[in-house]
């Protein structure tokens, strides 16, 4: 008779065959097993239960990789995030069903600078859950701002932005109200009192963010110092690379980051928001801490026009947006899928970088590479099957298919 700590499973197991396993950093011929929403070791199965799969599925040659995880998205399909109304859950459920076919199997809703009331009334609507049929799952929320630089706002309304005065955690506390679903913050470490915040945010479990910011190296290191571990949209909202001082970007190379801490830093590689040759730069200077973010707004999926970003109109052109009478960016409407394709592309990395750029490191970012980003043994089955150009044809969370290409079948 079996242990009890070896007991079997009467759950079915999938075998998923025919296909190129992202593991260990590299495209392995290898089939993937998968039973009660986990990946299987299929040595522990062969030797301890003598057990073949139950379902055997052909992938056709596909590239079997874990499913894209999105840390800073604002909206999509005409869904606000930063719109104070009395169904965000239904918005969020419905990018959450969305972007299943864009590959993303889980995400941080991202909140632009807003007034107290808006935080106050949407941030309890909205809770981390798992993702399956209904849509991706919710890591948990992305904030990002009020508490950000005037002259790095870029698109976040100058008359929502706050400092820290005398008693800082506090005043961010009552200007969001609760902090039990936020993931991820993002400030501008210049502002007084900055590293008292950032040592609370991190005691908490929070990702401090350095972003929208007219910091210097000395200030963005320091803030790392506190605990900082992102960079919100690399060049983008925040000062420009100067070879004598590097500031935000400077990090990338810093010799200043405390032993055993890794900064990771978004990037919005749509093609707009930086040039392929600042996309090099980044990747080549620090490959293993890019993060691709689609920062998509709500008129991503949408036809041109006039859509909304929280408090401000914005205007969408192909795939420009801008704050509606200005040349100001304000987010994407690309793809996370997109994204990849346009990384891979632009930087010449391997398949398996783009890939990993997606979904393990921003799973490391937020510390949940035990469950998410890779396919190694005891994680949630969560991946994508791709075509060798990188275009999604199906979507699995917890091993069960939850979108496909209707030209695709297994």
């Amino acid at each position: 008779m079996m242990p009890p700590d070896k007991a079997t499973s009467d759950a079915p197991v999938f075998q998923f065959t025919n296909c190129w396993i992202l593991k260990n950093h590299e495209l392995q011929r290898e089939d993937l097993w998968v039973r009660e929403g986990k990946i299987l070791n299929p040595e522990k199965l062969f030797f301890d239960e003598k057990k073949p799969a139950d379902v055997q599925l052909d992938c056709k040659g596909s590239i079997l990789a874990p499913g894209f995880i999105d840390v800073q998205i604002n909206g999509g399909f005409g869904v606000d995030f930063s719109l104070a109304t009395d169904d965000v859950g239904a918005g969020i459920s419905l990018v959450a069903q969305k972007i299943l076919s864009h590959g993303v199997t889980s995400f941080c809703p991202t909140l632009v600078s807003s007034p107290s009331s808006v935080y106050h009334k949407v941030l309890p609507q909205i809770c981390v859950k798992n993702g399956g049929l209904h849509g991706a799952g919710v890591l948990g929320v992305h904030l990002e701002g009020p508490f950000i630089s005037k002259e790095k706002r870029g698109a976040h309304p100058e008359n929502c932005l706050r400092t820290f005065e005398t008693g800082a955690f506090q005043e961010l506390l009552d200007t969001y109200g609760s902090l039990d679903s936020v993931r991820i913050v993002t400030l501008a470490p210049e502002m007084k009192r900055s590293g008292e915040v950032i040592k609370e945010l991190t005691k908490c479990g929070i990702c401090v963010s350095l972003g929208h910011s007219m910091a210097n190296l000395s200030h963005a290191e320091e803030a790392v110092q506190h605990g900082a571990t992102f960079i919100t949209h690399l060049f983008n909202a925040m000062l420009p690379f100067h070879h004598r001082d590097p500031g935000i970007v400077g990090l990338l190379t810093s010799d200043q980051i405390p032993p055993g801490q890794k900064v990771f830093y978004g990037m919005i590689s749509d093609g707009i928001h930086t040039n392929p040759a600042a996309l090099r730069i980044a990747h080549r200077a620090d490959p293993k801490g890019l993060v691709l973010v689609t920062d998509a707004i709500p008129g991503m999926g949408l036809a041109p026009g006039r859509h909304t970003l929280g408090q401000q109109v914005v205007e969408m052109d192909g795939l420009n947006s801008y704050i509606a009478g200005t040349k100001t960016l304000s987010g994407s409407v690309a793809t996370m899928d997109t994204c990849v394709r346009h990384f891979k592309d632009a930087t010449g990395c391997s398949v398996e970088t783009a890939l990993e750029a997606a979904s393990l490191h921003p799973a490391q970012l937020l510390k949940i590479e035990d469950r998410k980003g890779t396919l190694d043994y005891d994680t949630d089955a969560d991946f994508l099957l791709l075509d060798d150009k990188l275009h999604v044809q199906a979507t699995y969370i917890a091993g069960q298919q939850v979108w496909r290409q209707d030209s695709f079948a297994i």
